[in-house]
């Protein structure tokens, strides 16, 4: 504003402003004139492109200090958990504990405003998807869960100031940055993916929190670090695909409430039921199947749990399917009535035809 004061003042409006007449076909008394300054003029234009650097800049040296600082501490929105130290550490709970995510860490900024404001309107009892009001907070909570909203509205536009993408260029939002990019991929001619690193998959442990790359890594953990042998349940138990996802999410639960999955005894803390599984021997100890193998455990305890994507089927299960069909009967026509058969045949009839006709 300053900088556009002193140009006024040098020169006429009209030299840098596109005049907007109002009732233009009215009375002269009635008509206004509105100048209207945008950067189409190049002048105007590189005076916001620096602003907009200058605002990024700020951005970035304020995104960093939060990357760096260890003070922060706030309560978790959804369980009351205290964190202390990086931002990092509750963002990563609740999309882990929660399956609430904001984005990543390192995209946001202004994380203890974006919080509050988030944490305002939870406590004013509004959903933060559908942004519905409801009278209390249990009502509140079921129909996040339920409705799948434990999550924020990507088209309100209150929270891009909270992410760093919605400053990289002038005049251009989250949106418009990320369908550019789309558009790059698909003009790109160069079909050379031979710089294409693929992520490896990372599988967590059911009792702690070690994690590997492979199936076979992860199984020869749980056994010896554990005693806990999911191939030997597998094949002792006959267990079919959907059996063993339900068994690992059956399991996986257990231990995320603190309770032996072998006699179902409640404690304080993981470490408390870990030790208790050991000295009681129920690591190999399953309750009945009628237990776990419930519909519910269909779903994951985790969200984007590895282990489930790296279980396999029965070794028997193929030829099992096989011997299956052997033992299917093959039903022959009823030849009960021969004569009845022969006499009533298409076949008869065209041959007595061809007879006459001779």
């Amino acid at each position: 504003m300053l900088y556009w004061k002193g140009r006024f003042l040098e020169q006429p409006v009209t030299d840098f402003c596109s005049v907007i007449k109002t009732n233009s076909t009215g009375p002269v008394e009635k008509q206004e004139n509105y100048f209207l300054l945008c950067d189409v003029l190049p002048e105007d234009r590189v005076l916001r492109e620096k602003l907009q650097q200058k605002r990024l800049e700020e951005v970035l040296e304020q995104q960093q200090q939060e990357r760096d600082d260890c003070s922060f501490q706030r309560l978790c929105m959804f369980c009351s958990e205290d964190f202390t130290g990086n931002r990092s550490s509750l963002l990563n709970h609740m999309a882990r504990e929660h399956s609430f995510s904001i984005g990543l860490p390192d995209n946001i900024v202004y994380c203890t405003q974006f919080l509050n404001t988030l944490q305002s309107k939870l406590d004013n009892l509004q959903c933060l998807y559908c942004e519905k009001t409801f009278r209390d907070k249990t009502t509140l909570k079921d129909h996040m869960r339920k409705k799948a909203h434990r999550r924020i509205n990507a088209n309100n536009s209150e929270y891009d100031r909270f992410y760093v993408i919605n400053y990289l260029e002038l005049g251009k939002t989250w949106e418009e940055v990320q369908s550019e990019d789309d558009r790059e991929l698909v003009d790109n001619e160069d079909d050379d993916w031979s710089d294409w690193q693929a992520h490896p998959l990372s599988v967590v442990c059911l009792f702690c929190h070690h994690q590997s790359e492979t199936m076979d890594q992860i199984y020869t953990h749980m056994k010896e670090a554990h005693g806990f042998d999911l191939h030997k349940l597998r094949t002792e138990l006959n267990l079919r695909f959907y059996q063993q996802v339900k068994l690992v999410n059956f399991i996986r639960r257990q231990i995320h409430q603190s309770r032996c999955y072998g006699c179902q005894e409640k404690f304080g803390c993981r470490d408390d039921v870990l030790r208790h599984i050991v000295a009681e021997g129920h690591v190999m100890k399953l309750p009945d199947v009628s237990t776990w193998n419930q519909p519910q455990y269909y779903f994951p305890t985790y969200e984007n749990d590895g282990l489930l994507c790296t279980l396999s089927d029965s070794d028997d299960e193929g030829s099992d399917e096989t011997n299956h069909s052997e033992d299917v009967p093959v039903i022959a026509e009823d030849i009960s009535n021969l004569r009845a058969l022969k006499q009533s045949s298409v076949l008869n009839q065209l041959l007595k035809s061809r007879g006459s006709c001779r």
